[in-house]
């Protein structure tokens, strides 16, 4: 086996690895929250919103690449590649809508009591629920070039507009049709990443203000206040620079492909590779700053219930005001 499928094989298994039992982990606790509490508060609906799509894109994404490392060719049929194409699409979107709701949802939550605010802070914590659906009808709505150009690989004439998805391909036939598709994508993603990364860096300026609001107060309050304050931040904005880094990689490699006449297949797998990582670093990053699950595992743990190979002793703030 070559050294470019050794390493791919490597990279995709560890995220396997990493990203099913670390979005699984979230998943189950939540749950388990919900049964024992009669509901969730909305940062954390959206959280399990996140580790289903997490998951999601896994499932569909990086263990066919990983079968496909180990040497399997053409296990999928017509009806199977359209599935997976069209789940792995639709949850790919719905990784960077979430994570964009998330990061606006603190913003929200973390903004001055003032008029400007008062109807987005009494709406959008009331109805994260609402808006995760219309975000998946949104999203679904976007390809259906899924479900009617995608085809197992097989001996047929196609078009010279093509994407090749390992087991797959994605034929549009038309010169028109690539195009308003990869630009509606294009327009999705840009908008999502830009809006995300507006919250972001509105929420650490509001901290940072307030930071300086309260030095005037008692040296140990002041430090309890800052501390809290900047984990707060930290596990939001943290969570967005991952995902802007990875899709600026991702970005960058695209724009890459599009400018030499011949694709090295190690780009193609790195690409795809960054596509998928974030599926797998969030949960991590999720396990370790939110406290309502640590705070659960913690418990289910000494009675035996969960036992969990990524439970941390950390006790830091999660990611919303709770």
């Amino acid at each position: 086996m070559e050294l470019r499928l050794i390493l791919k094989a490597i990279g995709f298994s560890s995220l396997v690895a990493i990203g099913i039992p670390g979005n699984v982990l979230i998943l189950v606790t939540f749950l388990h929250i919900r049964i024992a509490e009669k509901h969730l508060l909305p940062p954390n609906i959206i959280l399990f919103a996140l580790a289903s799509v997490n998951l999601l894109v896994i499932l569909t994404k990086g263990v066919p690449q990983m079968v496909k490392s180990l040497g399997f060719q053409n296990i999928f049929n017509d009806y199977e590649c359209k599935t997976i194409s069209f789940v792995y699409r639709v949850s790919r979107g719905m990784t960077i809508c979430i994570t964009c709701l998330l990061s606006c949802n603190q913003c929200v939550i973390l903004a001055p009591p003032s008029k400007s605010w008062l109807f987005m802070k009494q709406r959008v914590p009331r109805n994260v629920t609402v808006i995760i659906v219309a975000l998946w009808f949104v999203n679904c709505s976007i390809y259906p070039s899924c479900i009617l150009q995608v085809r197992a690989i097989a001996n047929y004439t196609t078009s010279e507009y093509i994407l090749y998805l390992e087991f797959c391909i994605h034929d549009f036939m038309t010169f028109a049709s690539y195009v308003a598709n990869g630009t509606v994508i294009a327009l999705r993603d840009f908008f999502f990443v830009g809006l995300m990364t507006i919250a972001s860096v509105y929420i650490v300026v509001i901290l940072y203000r307030h930071g300086k609001q309260v030095r005037g107060i008692r040296s140990s309050d002041r430090n309890a206040g800052r501390t809290a304050e900047y984990k707060a931040a930290r596990s939001v904005v943290l969570l967005v620079t991952i995902y802007v880094v990875l899709f600026g990689l991702d970005s960058g490699l695209w724009m890459y492909t599009l400018f030499v006449s011949r694709v090295a297949p190690a780009i193609s797998d790195a690409r795809v590779f960054f596509g998928t990582l974030y599926s797998a670093l969030s949960p991590i990053v999720i396990l370790k700053t939110n406290k309502k699950l640590q705070t659960t595992l913690r418990c289910a743990h000494k009675d035996g219930a969960i036992e969990s190979p990524m439970e941390t002793k950390s006790s830091d703030v999660p990611l919303s005001k709770s």
